[in-house]
């Protein structure tokens, strides 16, 4: 398939994997690539030195394209920025941030950049900062979301009403028909987190993917909205934060509770009760681990499925 996504990240597939926290290594990332998808190493979780051996060891293990994605909340923000610039990676996918603030710095040295979204205000400020494409991301997404709770599915068309953009859609779609769905409303490539995390080569702890994998329908919650509104599974740690924010806690409160690195202590290190679970709400429908390289096919396949019955109805 060509179209302006696969064009401009020279990729065979418009599949984005996403640059999750605790996830998404070199390992996910170029495993990705290699399958013809777009592979991201996700830097949030990682000090400088980390982050510079990752993209050194994704790149000697694909020769394909692959980014990396840079929360502009992290607080070694410059030092990332430049080891991106360093290690010449081709494509930075920026978040929870102004675009502004990096965008132009990065294109003169040639990067593609791409920013996520979650409305079709930002969008519009993303493509009056000059970014090359743009993730609209619905709150059914894992992570950090919207505090809008705008769904992905009313999302996609209000942001292609809004920019000319190359638009990538992301959040609760894990299969070809997602896919398919998605880019009917208006999308060109989605970007898909949750059925990637539940892979072998994604660097989450396997008590965290076999979790996933065992996920129903609404065990999942979006959280902590007085301070970066986050979808979790629900848990002990979870349900001291419910039970905060029912009673009116405030946003130090809820700060206190989560501590620091909660997300490490439960994605990473599998602490499944007291550490802080990401996912999306399409976890319900993932049932298998599986290689990442197996699970780009399968959704391409169901997309090509999809299509020709769509286009008998």
């Amino acid at each position: 398939m060509e179209n302006r996504i696969t064009k401009l990240f020279g990729i065979d597939y418009p599949i984005i994997q996403a640059g999750m926290i605790w996830c998404s290594g070199w390992q996910l990332a170029s495993a990705v690539s290699n399958a013809g998808g777009l592979g991201i190493i996700g830097s949030g979780s990682m000090y400088p030195n980390i982050l510079r051996d990752e993209i050194q060891k994704c790149k000697q293990a694909t020769t394909k394209p692959f980014a990396v994605n840079v929360p502009l909340l992290y607080p070694d923000i410059d030092q990332h920025m430049q080891i991106v610039i360093e290690e010449k990676v081709p494509i930075v996918f920026t978040s929870a941030g102004n675009p502004k603030t990096w965008t132009i710095h990065l294109k003169q040295h040639g990067i593609k950049v791409v920013h996520v979204v979650s409305s079709s205000k930002f969008a519009k400020k993303v493509e009056d900062a000059g970014c090359d494409a743009v993730v609209c991301e619905g709150f059914e997404a894992g992570g950090h979301n919207g505090r809008e709770e705008t769904t992905t599915f009313v999302l996609i068309p209000q942001v292609r009403a809004a920019t000319n953009l190359p638009l990538i859609a992301a959040g609760g779609i894990a299969t070809g028909n997602g896919m398919l769905a998605a880019m009917v409303l208006g999308a060109e490539g989605v970007q898909i987190g949750t059925r990637f995390v539940a892979t072998h080569e994604s660097s989450a702890h396997d008590n965290f993917k076999q979790r996933v994998i065992s996920l129903q329908e609404g065990d999942t919650l979006l959280s902590m909205k007085k301070v970066v509104p986050v979808r979790l599974i629900k848990n002990d740690f979870q349900q001291r934060i419910h039970e905060a924010e029912e009673r009116g806690a405030t946003k130090e409160e809820l700060e206190q509770i989560l501590g620091r690195a909660r997300a490490k202590k439960g994605m990473y290190e599998g602490d499944m009760q007291e550490g802080e679970l990401e996912i999306g709400q399409i976890a319900s429908f993932v049932n298998a681990i599986k290689p990442a390289g197996e699970v780009v096919k399968e959704i391409w396949s169901e997309f090509q499925k999809a299509k020709s019955k769509v286009s008998t109805l």
